[in-house]
């Protein structure tokens, strides 16, 4: 029987068939020119079914729904009586997928990374995604400073029906920024706005910082940053003309050119408050940070209107909206500004929803909510809430968001959504110091215990001077109200003798209960009691008012230790501080009911304040007092020292203060330590906060009685030592490191100098 061809595809998809056929019934589906592909898959996509009549519009349909599977680059429909056959021929399958000369990325993250577009062995060829893989692999390498890179891509034809692809990459030389000109600055040297940017010509550091390579991105960022730089200067009229990128013929160099207008310099002339303030307009006016008289600052400008627009929102006025309206002098250059205040209604937090959080109990995320279901909405609640969150540690990602409740013009959810990241971690590592030599150490920790927010750890510190081993819990949240509980097992042995002090040997075993009692955000009060025994062993080379303390009252000594202190840190980090300070009060003593019995008081007081640009003012003062009590003295191993990496840099540790007959420091019972630093980012690292450089001035001391020379007995300052110098900072991937360079400013000959120190590696 003649067969009957029907119409392709184009055709069916436009419905424009060549000729028409009679419907018919289907009685049999026939397919052919299948390899790889079952019947059954065609069959399931297949539109029509045996039993149904088909006409053009179902057989354009069929034809468009085989198509739109990807698997057939042909598709035919032929008729043979009442049977329809389905010829289809396979588009050919990836067999393997290779890069020759691929040197800047892992060739298996490629592989990833098509296998997630659909490029993959075992699937089918498809060259539209071949096209947009080469276009996307081509855009990384630009992203990366390769302009020159040249990607030729292969298709091979393999036997049965199959391809091999080959992205051929000849990736080049990474094209470096080779100028950048800023061109219609007047009132500022090109030198100090190029300063501002975080991308530069070559340097030596930028091998590390990729800072010298082109990015659009880095580039609007540093648009950006030179726009406030003016702006903040009272550059009110300040336009950026146009900016241009080009590259040389070979691809390896890059020339940026900024053309700017800075206008005039405009100073504030008045300033107003407008609207529905419905908070007192004095206490408003406090919050305006421009005056008349000052020079225009965007900065000081914006700062006002989110300090106006927090002080509403901690008044349960989440939605307020603060609009600063300038009105411009051009002959005068002056600025009048009109806060406009529209408060909006007042709201209040419906529910709390906390979700992503997998492991950790929903306990341990709310109890540190400052901000309550039911209560008016505050602002800096919810963001005291989010600080807290985060700073549990125990999430990568928090992200607070307050949607108005739906159908409602007074209440809004806050919704807390968390990433969990590992909290768990066994650790083993080493280390060296220019005090302890070589160390090692590790660490098994769970800071979640169970999701509980529990933190149970075991440590071990090996050093030729240290040697320590500890098993630490702490329950955070020990009562409802945040007060904190933890239990510590420890035994810690000293070895003087590679020390600058006294030689004498300890080897104490204890443990203990401790308590944290949190005052408010910013204050904390500590609190402990454990039991200390400690055995001593002496030498032929030990002093004579060590040996008299071993005579006197044993070896082997118990201390029934209580701890006592405040704290108050309001630094904006830990790691990378600009600004705040940090005071601590600790107060340690050896309680009746022990055979020692003594007192130590120690204070800190650190302050930090930006100066300018990203350099830091750091002042830091420490002073100590100890003594004995009930007729004993202070015992030798709890006196105070000083010297070393952590108090007076370029004086070895712990050999500052009174001295034996061989020149070993003996401690003292006072102590008084001063440091003084400007920190900067390290030069070519710009905005890089793992790496900190610091200029420093030390002073510090230790006094007490038994120096052979009589000094020391009272503070004096010209007992003190000075030194200055460069001091570098690396919180390193290994753990921090820390390295100073330092030159004594009034060393004695009986002084032991040790002018370049360093730790490497995390030390317990």
């Amino acid at each position: 029987m003649k067969l009957k061809l029907l119409p392709m595809l184009l055709m069916s998809l436009y419905g424009a068939s060549a000729w028409a056929f009679q419907p018919f019934v289907i009685k049999d589906i026939r397919v052919e020119g299948i390899q790889r592909t079952e019947a059954g898959t065609v069959f399931s996509y297949l539109p029509v079914k045996v039993g149904e009549k088909l006409d053009d519009e179902k057989a354009a349909v069929a034809i468009k729904a085989l198509y739109g599977t990807g698997f057939f680059k042909d598709v035919r429909l032929e008729v043979e009586g009442e049977v329809l056959i389905v010829m289809v021929q396979e588009r050919p399958a990836i067999s393997q997928i290779d890069f020759v000369g691929l040197k800047e990325f892992d060739k298996k993250q490629l592989i990833d990374g098509l296998k997630q577009v659909g490029l993959a062995e075992g699937r089918i060829f498809d060259k539209s995604l071949l096209d947009k893989a080469e276009q996307e692999l081509k855009r990384q390498y630009l992203s990366r400073g390769k302009y020159a890179v040249a990607i030729t891509t292969t298709v091979t034809p393999l036997e049965r029906n199959r391809t091999a692809i080959s992205f051929n990459i000849s990736e080049g030389e990474v094209a470096k920024i080779q100028q950048i000109n800023i061109v219609g600055n007047q009132a500022f040297p090109e030198k100090d706005l190029l300063e501002l940017f975080a991308l530069s010509t070559p340097g030596w550091m930028s091998w590390w910082s990729k800072s010298d390579q082109y990015s659009k991105q880095k580039l609007a960022a540093d648009i950006e940053t030179m726009r406030s730089y003016y702006l903040n200067r009272g550059y009110l009229e300040f336009n950026l003309d146009s900016t241009q990128v080009s590259i040389s013929p070979d691809k390896q160099s890059i020339y940026i050119t900024i053309n700017i207008t800075e206008g005039q310099k405009y100073t504030v002339s008045d300033v107003k408050l407008a609207g529905e303030m419905l908070v007192p307009e004095e206490e408003l006016r406090k919050l305006i940070k421009i005056q008349p008289g000052d020079v225009f600052s965007r900065e000081k400008l914006t700062e006002t209107t989110k300090l106006i627009g927090d002080r509403l929102g901690n008044d349960g006025y989440a939605f307020a909206n603060v609009n600063a309206v300038p009105e411009l002098n051009k002959e005068k250059q002056e600025a009048k500004f009109t806060f406009f205040i529209d408060p909006g209604r007042r709201v209040y937090v419906r529910r709390i929803n906390v979700t992503g959080n997998t492991k950790t109990r929903d306990e341990v995320v709310r109890r540190e909510m400052r901000q309550m279901e039911g209560a008016w909405y505050a602002a800096d609640k919810v963001t005291r809430s989010r600080e807290r969150i985060n700073r549990l540690g125990y999430f990568s990602d928090v992200n607070l968001e307050t949607p108005a409740v739906a159908g409602t013009t007074d209440q809004v959810d806050m919704n807390v959504s968390v990433t969990e990241k590992p909290t768990g971690s066994i650790m083993a590592g080493a280390g060296f110091s220019s005090s302890e030599g070589f160390i090692l150490s590790g660490s098994i920790s769970q800071a979640n215990v169970f999701g509980s927010g529990n933190y149970l750890s075991t440590q071990f510190n090996s050093g030729k001077i240290n040697t320590v081993y500890s098993l630490s819990y702490t329950n955070p949240y020990y009562t409802d109200d945040g007060i904190s509980r933890g239990f510590d097992i420890y035994q810690r042995k000293v070895n003087s003798s590679s020390l600058s002090v006294s030689r004498y040997d300890s080897d104490s075993i204890g443990g203990g209960v401790r308590f944290g009692v949190p005052l408010n955000e910013m204050d904390t009060v500590n609190f402990g009691l454990s039991v200390e025994r400690t055995k001593l062993t002496t030498y032929d080379t030990t002093p004579t008012r060590y040996l008299d303390y071993v005579r006197d009252f044993g070896s082997s000594n118990t201390t029934l230790r209580g701890d006592a202190g405040w704290a108050r840190d309001t630094r904006d980090s830990i790691i990378y501080p600009t600004k705040g300070s940090l005071q601590r009060v600790f107060a340690e003593m050896g309680l009746p009911g022990g055979t020692v019995k003594y007192y130590k008081l120690s204070y800190q007081h650190q302050w930090l304040r930006p100066l300018f640009q990203d350099f830091t003012l750091m002042l830091n003062g420490e002073a100590g007092y100890a003594n004995g009590y009930g007729g004993k003295p202070l015992p030798f191993f709890k006196s105070f020292f000083a010297g070393g990496n952590t108090s007076v840099r370029g004086f070895k540790s712990s050999s500052l203060g009174p001295k034996d007959i061989d020149g070993n420091a003996l401690g003292g019972n006072r102590r008084l330590v001063g440091n003084a630093e400007i920190l900067f980012p390290f030069p070519g690292m710009k905005k890089d906060q793992s790496l900190r450089m610091s200029l420093f001035l030390d002073a510090g001391s230790v006094f007490g009685d038994g120096d052979i020379a009589g000094q020391y007995s009272k503070i004096s300052f010209a007992d003190m030592r000075y030194s200055t110098g460069l001091a570098v900072s690396w919180q390193s991937p290994m753990g921090p490191m820390k390295f100073s360079i330092a030159a004594p400013l009034n060393s004695k000959e009986t002084d032991r100098l040790e002018r370049f120190q360093f730790i490497l590696g995390s030390t317990f």
